[in-house]
């Protein structure tokens, strides 16, 4: 019941859109669906291995793991207690960034681009919107792996502290967003998953070293996949060398 009251607005716009969702599900869009889903393990695992076997993402994320285990003496605890005696976000501020940054969310808003631009026969967004749902489930996938791997505990004691979620996926999101359209977007992009790092430290919910490694992996993630699916464009087409 906990867990629910923190995340009520976000539960219930979540079902606001999976309802849209369902309303936009026409026979091109289950077609293009399907085909998408079919391909989806395969994806996963192409991405899984192009993003955590390149030798400079090995590099920042043992930078970013390293940074983690040494904040996580007395940093984190430090922190956290600045933190919970300073503490900026409540009521709506901090429902409105725990709704911003949540998962959830971002699964659920990337469905509508995709559901919308099947649709509307847009393939040029709908495969963008492919790539955003391909980076924000190996995010997933690897932040639940590894919440269960480290299984330690947040400032409000809560489990599974390691790494942040919230934070993995909003950085996810922001890399996807400047790969794609640049620093117009990514910047703005970028501002809103910091406030959402910032809430999960604020509120107590995530230690500082969540964050860190959090935001990393976002950023590695995002970058990675929409980076192999962008491909080389001039006036919103594709060029293909010949």
């Amino acid at each position: 019941m906990r867990f629910y009251r923190r995340n009520r607005l976000s539960f219930i716009l979540i079902c606001a859109g999976m309802t849209l969702i369902c309303g936009c599900a026409s026979t091109t869009l289950v077609e293009r669906a399907k085909t998408d889903i079919k391909s989806w393990p395969k994806t996963l695992v192409d991405n899984g291995r192009e993003t955590f076997l390149a030798t400079n993402n090995i590099a920042a994320l043992s930078l970013a793991g390293g940074m983690s285990v040494a904040m996580h003496q007395d940093v984190d605890i430090e922190m956290a207690r600045h933190l919970e005696e300073h503490q900026q976000l409540r009521n709506l501020k901090d429902e409105g960034l725990n709704f911003i940054g949540h998962p959830t969310t971002h699964f659920v808003a990337t469905g509508l681009w995709y559901a919308l631009s099947a649709e509307n026969q847009d393939e040029f967004n709908n495969r963008r919107a492919w790539t955003m749902i391909n980076a924000l489930s190996l995010t997933w996938v690897t932040v639940g792996g590894l919440k269960v791997i480290r299984n330690n505990e947040t400032p409000n004691g809560d489990d599974l502290a390691w790494p942040s979620g919230h934070t993995a996926s909003s950085f996810t999101v922001a890399s996807v967003l400047d790969e794609f359209y640049g620093p117009k977007v990514g910047i703005p992009a970028y501002a809103a998953a910091s406030l959402v790092a910032y809430r999960m430290m604020d509120t107590g919910n995530h230690w500082a070293s969540d964050v860190v490694f959090g935001a990393t992996l976002g950023w590695i993630v995002g970058h990675t996949v929409a980076g192999k699916h962008k491909g080389l464009e001039v006036g919103g087409f594709t060029v293909v060398p010949q």
